[in-house]
This record gives C-alpha cells, sequence and structure tokens, in this order.
C-alpha cells in the first residue's frame, strides 16, 4: 500500500484523475489524502466533490479554510457568491451527505510517526501533539449539533497568538486560524493572517511559519501542508513540504508520494 498526497485542488476536477494515473495509484490497495481546500473558486465543486466521496476508504482529507467557508455558506452564515463556484453543490440531491461527510473530516492527522498533515501547516512552538489535541477539539464542535456557533465565530483575526486566548472557544477559533489559514507569525507568535505573498516581499519583522526560530522539529519529522500557491512550492526547508502549486491560477497540482518522497505534478492545460 502507498499513501499519496494531493494538494489543493480548489474544484479543478480536470487535472486529477489523470495525475493519479500518471503516480500509478491503486484505489484498492493505496490511501489518497488531500491538503483541504476540495472546493472553493473553481468550476467543478460538484464534480469534484462526487469523485472523491466515491473513492470511498481509499480517500480522506483534512479541512482546509475553503470548505470551512463553504459549510459557512450552506448553513447561511456566509452569503453564496458566485466567486466561491458552490451553486451546483448547494442545489445537489446529494449535499446533505456531503455536508456531513465534510463535517467529520479532520484538520490535522499524523500520516505516519513522523509525518504531519494539515491545510496551513503547523504553529511555531507547537509539537505535534498540541495540533492534534486542538485539531481533535474542533472536530468535536463540528460534529455536535452546535456546530454552526463555531463557523459563525471563525471569521475574523482574532485572537492573534495562543497566549492571547482566554476562553475554550478562542482556543478553537485560533486552532482553525492556524491549521487552515496561517502563512506569517511574528516573533513573539501573533499571526499575520493579511499579508499572502511569497518569501520574496515577507511584512516587516514576520516569519514564515516554516521558518520561525520557535518551529522546533526533529530530524525524522516533517510537514505536508497546502494552502500557500504563492510559494509555488518552495519554502526552503526540507523537513516542511508544500503541495500547494497554484493549479487553479495557473500552476500545477501537485502528488506527492510518501514512501519514496517523489512528487508528480501536472500543468494547466
Amino acid at each position: 500500500m502507498a499513501t499519496y498526497v494531493v494538494g489543493d485542488i480548489q474544484a479543478c476536477l480536470a487535472p486529477l484523475p489523470p495525475l493519479l494515473e500518471k503516480a500509478s495509484f491503486n484505489p484498492d490497495t493505496d490511501q489518497l489524502w488531500a491538503v483541504g481546500d476540495l472546493i472553493g473558486r473553481g468550476p467543478q465543486a460538484l464534480e469534484t466533490m462526487q469523485f472523491l466521496h466515491n473513492l470511498g476508504s481509499s480517500f480522506n482529507t483534512v479541512l482546509g479554510n475553503h470548505d470551512l467557508h463553504f459549510l459557512a455558506v450552506y448553513a447561511g452564515i456566509k452569503r453564496d457568491k458566485p466567486s466561491d463556484g458552490f451553486q451546483a453543490l448547494l442545489t445537489s440531491p446529494d449535499i446533505d451527505v456531503y455536508v456531513d461527510w465534510l463535517r467529520s473530516r479532520p484538520l490535522a492527522v499524523l500520516l505516519d510517526e513522523g509525518t504531519f498533515l494539515s491545510h496551513a501547516g503547523l504553529y511555531p512552538g507547537w509539537q505535534f501533539s498540541d495540533a492534534l489535541y486542538w485539531a481533535g477539539q474542533v472536530s468535536e464542535a463540528l460534529t455536535s449539533d452546535k456546530w454552526q456557533d463555531l463557523l459563525a465565530s471563525m471569521y475574523g483575526s482574532e485572537p492573534k497568538a495562543w497566549h492571547d486566548c482566554t476562553s475554550h472557544q478562542e482556543k478553537l477559533i485560533f486552532t482553525i486560524n492556524c491549521l487552515t489559514r496561517m502563512r506569517f507569525v511574528s516573533a513573539s507568535g501573533q499571526l499575520d493572517l493579511q499579508t499572502k505573498s511569497g518569501l520574496l516581499s515577507p511584512p516587516t519583522d514576520k516569519h514564515p511559519w516554516f521558518s520561525h526560530p520557535s518551529l522546533m522539529l526533529l530530524p525524522e519529522q516533517k510537514i505536508l501542508f497546502g494552502h500557500w500557491a504563492a510559494l509555488e512550492g518552495h519554502t526552503g526547508n526540507a523537513q516542511c513540504l508544500a503541495l500547494d502549486t497554484g493549479y487553479i491560477w495557473g500552476g500545477t497540482l501537485s502528488l506527492y508520494k510518501l514512501e519514496s518522497a517523489t512528487f508528480y505534478r501536472i500543468e494547466q492545460q
């Protein structure tokens, strides 16, 4: 059995089947994970969800910010905008099946003992165990009867740092921001959720999370993440692998095979 991880699909289904074929993915024996943002902005939200859901137990995903936003739109918390590309999915007769399935997906997982997967990365100062614990707390809330309350409160940039969290709810919101929205972090641990640039134009006194001095990884540990297309797959840190290579923006869709550390890519046609 092989384990594969695909970057941000964002409702661009067309390149995924040929990419899986290129990598010799076998749904009968292999496992495919996604870094999140299965949908959002692209033209094939319904088809993407159908394809991935039909893979059954051979597919799983961590949640991305666009996936959570879709749940908020479904719940009536946010307005459905044409730019989201959700309309066909929202009017599907199977919409409740897809919503329940998404709500039960994790925010972070360990693919093996040393490989951490989340949409945006790992908050500097956290161990894998910290992120997994709080991701689990978010999952408990998302699968509860009050899941809409959490989504209604997740928009915004506060609290900015872990040490600013004074309630359980604030810790859940901060965890969502870290695992689905984070890019740059200040020396004191404050998230900058506005800047979306690459490494050539970082904000003043901020570090990309994967080069932050408080990020402490053991030699055998690595992090797989998506979310940050402006990196174009480059972090400068061999232990932090960026899989969002911006297919939706004219780049490539990337797939990573865990056992052989092999990348596969397909360019936009």
